[in-house]
């Protein structure tokens, strides 16, 4: 993290718990202090010194090898700069993939933070949801045991239909964007940012299967897996988490393709069949009487 749990608390001590004024107060607080390297090389006597072990092949750990490009630990100042722009659109590079990298510490996430800061407002901001959300998990650990950051959630009478749920991890649910997602997800342990919400929304709005299920199947397969980012994601879709916005948000699969893959290139990738009749698999659940049927549910459980 740039900062550690209690230094961007409130004026009276506490933890925030909406993003936006956590945010001005992540970037009043930012200088060259917090961006600079830790001199490391200085503590290296203190640290156990051993004998190093030769790697373990990746077969002996129960891996296979596999001719997926693995994302480089590259800073690209024109991705960066255009980041705005195109983080939206799954067809393109328009996200940094470095995801991963600071997820197992391969980057440092003050070098990241320090090149993106004068290229882009909107790719540091990205670096300050990640601080947040591991925030939030310290304050509030229940979140990570399998608890709505917001109680009154837990109340939902989720309907955890499994074969709808094996539809959604295979890619098979009729909505070509979410099913794109999950077979990228499925074959690259990768899944682009946008499609996760849209996803993710189908899964606890759409489907209304618990968001718990959506966010172990993720963890299962997400090669950039975070607990603190993965779980407040989820939390952010099923509206129990963090999130100041209502419950009623309930994402549009064919608008969302509409407005980030108008020309289907996305979709085409990894479901290739989606304008067959005879090949691809009829929607599971009708949007409108999804979106009905999932306010009505949302609305009794709260109140």
């Amino acid at each position: 993290m740039i900062f550690e749990q209690d230094e961007v608390l409130k004026d009276d001590g506490k933890p925030y718990t909406v993003f936006t004024p956590y945010s001005k107060k992540w970037k009043a607080k930012l200088n060259a202090f917090y961006l600079k390297a830790y001199p490391t090389e200085k503590y290296f006597a203190a640290f156990l010194q051993l004998e190093a072990k030769p790697i373990p092949s990746l077969e002996s750990m129960g891996f296979q090898q596999v001719d997926k490009p693995f994302p480089a630990r590259l800073l690209k100042a024109e991705l960066i700069k255009k980041y705005k722009d195109q983080r939206d659109i799954p067809a393109i590079e328009g996200t940094s993939r470095l995801g991963v990298h600071l997820r197992f510490g391969t980057l440092s996430i003050r070098k990241l933070a320090a090149y993106a800061q004068p290229l882009s407002e909107g790719f540091l901001n990205e670096l300050i949801w990640r601080d947040f959300y591991h925030m939030i998990l310290w304050h509030f650990p229940q979140v990570g045991k399998g608890q709505a950051f917001k109680p009154q959630y837990e109340l939902i009478q989720w309907r955890n239909n499994e074969a709808e749920f094996k539809a959604w991890c295979e890619g098979n649910t009729g909505y070509p964007i979410v099913d794109a997602g999950m077979r990228e997800l499925n074959e690259t342990g990768f899944m682009h940012n946008r499609v996760r919400m849209i996803v993710a929304s189908f899964l606890t709005k759409h489907l209304l299967i618990d968001w718990r299920w959506g966010e172990a199947y993720f963890a299962q397969k997400l090669l950039d897996f975070d607990l603190a980012a993965n779980n407040g994601g989820w939390q952010w879709a099923a509206s129990s988490g963090c999130d100041a916005a209502p419950y009623f948000r309930v994402f549009n699969p064919s608008l969302q393709t509409q407005k980030f893959d108008p020309q289907l290139k996305y979709v085409r990738k990894w479901v290739p069949e989606f304008e067959s009749l005879t090949k691809y698999v009829p929607p599971i659940v009708n949007h409108e009487m999804a979106r009905k049927r999932v306010l009505e549910v949302y609305k009794q459980a709260l109140g």
